[in-house]
């Protein structure tokens, strides 16, 4: 609500009015400008509470996520044992990676990296263990003997087919939270969500410190 007071409106009743007149025009006019400022500051104070409160729900949100995160891979693990398979790291990216190869097998070094958006150190530290433990395999190809690329084997394959299990049910569930929520409210959410994950890239990659988010 926006109020807009005619100044020389005002002042032609004011100049035609009685003395009394004028005090009451004077008294009305006082107390919707009055009333007008307790609002704005009052919506101010909305604001400011409600930024607050969704700051606090964003640092829950964090928290809350590191605790999911633990619980996924003790999830994961326990879903593996009943498969016979034992899962020596409790490092969840192993098994994206494994995921990642299971979709694009076969796949080399350099195609693993673009596709998760990892450095080329993590990846080969991962695929290094992966050889390892029996969840993938490297070979090469006829027309590339210099390129090594990666292929799942038996072990690996039930662990990708269980990841995908897992990540079905997961996104299920998240289709139906969303269910309740308006187009409107969905699109609203998709920016926020975008934003978020846009900023969180810049910190990954250095563009972004605290001190810059201190400083806006």
């Amino acid at each position: 609500m926006i109020l807009i007071i005619n100044i020389n409106y005002v002042n032609i009743i004011l100049f035609t009015c009685e003395q009394k007149k004028k005090n009451n025009l004077l008294l009305i006019l006082n107390l919707v400008c009055n009333y007008y400022k307790r609002g704005e500051i009052a919506k101010l104070e909305f604001q400011n509470d409600f930024k607050g409160h969704l700051y606090e729900q964003y640092i829950k949100m964090l928290h809350l996520n590191e605790l999911y995160t633990e619980h996924e891979i003790n999830m994961f693990r326990q879903q593996a044992r009943k498969h016979q398979i034992d899962m020596l790291s409790n490092n969840i990216t192993s098994v994206h990676v494994i995921d990642c190869i299971g979709d694009y097998e076969p796949i080399n070094h350099t195609g693993i990296v673009r596709e998760m958006d990892l450095s080329k150190a993590s990846i080969t530290n991962i695929c290094s263990r992966l050889l390892e433990t029996g969840f993938i395999r490297k070979s090469q190809l006829n027309n590339n003997r210099k390129e090594i690329y990666f292929s799942l084997t038996d072990k690996g394959r039930h662990v990708y087919r269980l990841h995908k299990e897992l990540h079905k049910e997961k996104e299920e569930r998240f289709y139906q939270f969303i269910e309740s929520y308006s187009e409107a409210e969905l699109q609203t959410i998709g920016k926020f969500m975008s934003d978020l994950v846009a900023r969180a890239e810049e910190y990954s990659e250095g563009k972004f410190t605290i001190n810059d988010d201190i400083k806006d």
